[in-house]
Formats: structure tokens, C-alpha cells, sequence
């Protein structure tokens, strides 16, 4: 029989809201006793006495045995996580960058108190990507995780390559429908699909990375040659971060731009959406698609969790038990476009092989093969304005 929960929610954003509207039409055993917010003067759709901006009203609450954290600051976050672990409270969480840069040590947390954390909507929205690689995937050899894990940088792509829109005009388009934030580098810069990335890597490999020494590269230096280019040879550009074995013991992480044709299973993924397409020894390839950003999505991966709970569900991190050869890499090689202005910039990167290179007064660019971890060490200066990297298969 299932429990009773009784929850504190920490946040009552876009995806606090959308969580509440979701529950109030349905019949559940669960109840929102209170509200931490930030702002006690903002005017709100519930009754205010159920705000509070004091954390202690919730986690020193012996009757509340569940927090939800829906809150954008993420060292604050992972405080608040740690305290309603360690105290006996259960979690649910949506905070990407705090579970990617803390996951080990709260996992440590919760198997010396015996509660649970959970964020399937930490990643891909409504995908319920995390719980099928910690299930259906738990004995599988994966090849294997990508996709299209932003959907804000995606709407902007697809704005350009669908609708003919500017960078700049769908970025605004973007922020004006709430899906980017007024400074965007953290979708458009790689950034969020990065933490995701760790998260993924983390349920699909057994293993923990800061997302620190993670590569990402994004869509904020594209420019209108890329875009040519890119139609030209009957291309889209999406944003995809990948995790892949690259053989027994290694694993690699990165996010970068990619170039891909009609037969990828990314390429009619479009506007808000997200993607993930899974490799695996024995299942082959299989394909998860869904809403990736919006209040109801994403709230529905909570509800989803929160329902979990009743039960007594746990992440068991299992493949964590058997991954003490597995490595994170750095040493791949991968095959890039890059567009550049400045000679300098050429000289000073370091190519296995150039395949391909043109050069005009106002279009330079060159393609070939180029280790990974050349592309870390040259950040700097590949990501400096004037140019862009994206792979190329």
C-alpha cells in the first residue's frame, strides 16, 4: 500500500506552477503543505498563507517527509537537498547543474540515510530517459547515449533552418516565448545539455565527471556561412551532446554542434522538443522523443517522481557497482568543420589530418579530423568571435 506523501516545495516558478496544475486534477495520495519562495511580495494564485521564505518552515517540519526543489540557484539548492537527506526526507529535484556537480556525494548521502532523490525532470523534460537507464537498461551494453537535450537552443535552430529566421531573430523569438533566458549562454553555450550529459553518463556508464572537464561548444558563434553551408549540403545543424564507449574501459563526453543529414533520428526532432537515441548491444538502436522545456512537461517528470515515492523507489546507481575499470577520455578523434578569420587560429590548432579547405575574402573554413582533447586545450581560442566548430560525420 502505498504512503501518504506530504510535500514542501522549494520554488513556484514555471515548473512549480505547472506541477501544481497537473496535481490538482488528479486524485493522488499526496499532499502541498508549504511553499519556500523568494519573493513575499509577488502576488500569487494561492492563498498566502501557504508562502513562506523561510527554508526551516519545511525542513524542520517532521510532518513533511517530502521536499521538492524547483529553484534556479544551485549551490542553494544542493543545500537545501543535502539537509532534507541527511534529515530523512525524501527529494525530488529538477535542478540539472546541482545533480551534475554534486551527484557523487549526494548518492553517498542517501545510501547512509536511507532516503531517496530523484530527477527524471532534471533531464529531457518529459523524457523519462534516467529511469529507463537505470531499468530497462541496467544489465545492457550501451553504446552509446544522444540527442537533443535543450530545447532552447533546438527552437532556435529550427527557427533558422525551417522559417529561413536570422540567429539573432530567433533568439529573440526565443526569449520573447519564455523558452531562453535574457542571457541564453547556458542553452545556446552548451552549458545545460553539458550537466544533463553528466547526469546521463552517470545511469548509463557507472560513472562520475565533473561536468568542469566536460567540452562544450554551442550555437552562440553561428553564423550566416555556417547556415549556407549547412544547406548547401542538405544539413541541419543541432546541438548533441554524446556519451559513448569507445572501447571496454573508456568512456567520452562532449557537446558539440553537429551537422546531420535526413536519415538521422534527430533531424525532424524540432522547436521546443528533445531527443535521445540509444544504442545498445542487444537492443540495438531505440529512439525516445518528447517535449523538452515548459512547465507541464517538465512537471509531469516530477509528478512522476513524486508518485514514484509512494513506493518506496530508489536509484540503485547499479552500474556504478561494476564500473571501477570504466574511464572518462578525453584522447578520440573527431572529424570537425571549422570556420575561421584569423590564420593565427589555424596555425595554432592542431590537425591529425585536413581534408578539405577553402578560403574566400569573407568565408574561410577547413575540414578534418582532430583529437578531442586538442579541441578542450584550444577552447579559448577556437570559441573566440569569428568562429565555429561542429562536428561532421
Amino acid at each position: 500500500m502505498s504512503k501518504k506523501i506530504i510535500i514542501g516545495m522549494f520554488g513556484f516558478g514555471v515548473v512549480g506552477q505547472g506541477l501544481y496544475d497537473i496535481i490538482k486534477t488528479k486524485k493522488l495520495n499526496l499532499e502541498i503543505k508549504r511553499f519556500v519562495i523568494k519573493n513575499a511580495d509577488k502576488k500569487r494564485s494561492l492563498p498566502a498563507e501557504l508562502f513562506t521564505t523561510e527554508a526551516d518552515v519545511i525542513l524542520n517540519d517532521p510532518e513533511i517527509n517530502t521536499v521538492v526543489e524547483l529553484i534556479d540557484d544551485a549551490e542553494a539548492a544542493f543545500e537545501i537537498t543535502k539537509r532534507a537527506l541527511s534529515s530523512g526526507k525524501n527529494v525530488v529535484s529538477a535542478n540539472k547543474k546541482m545533480i551534475a556537480c554534486h551527484l557523487e556525494e549526494l548518492a553517498a548521502i542517501q545510501q547512509e540515510h536511507g532516503t531517496s532523490l530523484l530527477y527524471e525532470g532534471a533531464v529531457c523534460g518529459s523524457i523519462p530517459i534516467i529511469r529507463n537507464l537505470e531499468e530497462y537498461y541496467d544489465n545492457e551494453l550501451l553504446h552509446s547515449v544522444s540527442g537533443i537535450f535543450n530545447g532552447s537552443s533546438n527552437y532556435i535552430l529550427s527557427k533558422i533552418f525551417n522559417e529561413n529566421q536570422s540567429y539573432e531573430g530567433a533568439l529573440k523569438k526565443a526569449q520573447e516565448l519564455g523558452f531562453a533566458e535574457t542571457d541564453p549562454i547556458l542553452d545556446v553555450g552548451g552549458y545545460d545539455p553539458k550537466y544533463k550529459l553528466a547526469i546521463v553518463a552517470s545511469h548509463a556508464y557507472g560513472i562520475y565527471v565533473d561536468p568542469e572537464k566536460i567540452l562544450n561548444l554551442g550555437i552562440d558563434k553561428l553564423g550566416t556561412q555556417d547556415i549556407r553551408f549547412a544547406k548547401e549540403k542538405n544539413f541541419k545543424i543541432k546541438l548533441i551532446p554524446l556519451a559513448k564507449e569507445i572501447d571496454n574501459n573508456r568512456v567520452v563526453l562532449y557537446v558539440l554542434p553537429k551537422f546531420i543529414s535526413a536519415d538521422n533520428l534527430l533531424y525532424n526532432v524540432e522547436n521546443e522538443n528533445n531527443g535521445v537515441v540509444v544504442k545498445a548491444a542487444f537492443a540495438d538502436e531505440q529512439f525516445f522523443f518528447g517535449k523538452g522545456a515548459g512547465g507541464h512537461p517538465t512537471g509531469s517528470a516530477v509528478l512522476s517522481d513524486i508518485t514514484a515515492l509512494r513506493y518506496g523507489y530508489r536509484y540503485e546507481y547499479k552500474k556504478h557497482l561494476d564500473a571501477t575499470q570504466i574511464q572518462y577520455s578525453t584522447d578520440y578523434v573527431l572529424r570537425v568543420y571549422l570556420r575561421y578569420t584569423d590564420e593565427a587560429t589555424l596555425e595554432n590548432i592542431k590537425f591529425n589530418n585536413i581534408s578539405e579547405r577553402y578560403y574566400s575574402e569573407d568565408f574561410k573554413y577547413v575540414i578534418g579530423e582532430i583529437n578531442l582533447q586538442e579541441i578542450i586545450e584550444k577552447r579559448d581560442l577556437i570559441n573566440q568571435p569569428g568562429n565555429f566548430i561542429a562536428e561532421l560525420v
